[in-house]
């Protein structure tokens, strides 16, 4: 599946329009950039409305009281369609253990290495988000941390799922697919770029010039 990473409501209808896109993801950083000083609850309500299925939104507390008091928050606003992004750390796995106790979904995020990845589905991950990009920022090859966390959740039976994340180039999204990805979330314009191929314009272009100079 395809996730679009965005917190624009214009541009998630949009999108959303094409009929490839099961869900949404935001984070602090992209609803810094794209919401500036909006309030969260009205733009989160937005993108729920813009959109179909899951929608992640992040905590931003610190401490695992304070992370689950935002998160009872956030899963209000939309109880069937809000997944509680937690990042990944001792309070987050206690966080999620607690939250996947209550029957809300959750989306462990910020994961970079395959062990993080596991602990995160043990302790009842709905997702596991593994940031491709930055994997690669530190030096490494992240498919096997793909292929590797792929294995591990099927070996065992465990019911998370990947999201593949920190997407940018249309690569990233074809090698996270093909080593063992559920999910991978993707920027709009990354999604736009894959769109396109000059051979398939070209094709385009003459079949159509075919048409218009036929004889009549």
């Amino acid at each position: 599946m395809l996730f679009l990473d965005s917190s624009d409501p214009k541009e998630i209808k949009d999108v959303f329009a094409w009929g490839v896109i099961a869900g949404v993801t935001t984070n602090p950083l992209i609803l810094a950039r794209e919401a500036g000083a909006a309030d969260l609850e009205e733009r989160i309500r937005a993108v729920v409305a813009a959109s179909k299925g899951p929608v992640s939104v992040e905590l931003v507390s610190e401490t695992e009281g304070a992370m689950l008091e935002e998160a009872l928050r956030y899963h209000a606003w939309a109880p069937s369609r809000i997944v509680i992004k937690v990042p990944f750390g001792e309070a987050g796995l206690r966080v999620t253990h607690a939250l996947t106790t209550q029957g809300i979904e959750t989306n462990v995020t910020c994961l970079m290495s395959f062990n993080q990845a596991y602990l995160a589905a043990l302790a009842g991950g709905t997702y596991v988000s593994i940031f491709s990009g930055r994997v690669r920022d530190m030096g490494y090859d992240v498919r096997p941390v793909i292929a590797e966390t792929r294995a591990q959740l099927d070996r065992e039976k465990l019911g998370a799922k990947i999201i593949v994340g920190s997407i940018r180039h249309i690569l990233d999204v074809n090698e996270a697919l093909s080593h063992g990805a559920h999910v991978v979330t993707v920027p709009p314009a990354i999604l736009r770029k894959m769109l396109h191929n000059p051979k398939t314009d070209e094709t385009i272009r003459e079949f159509n010039a075919a048409w218009a100079s036929r004889a009549k």
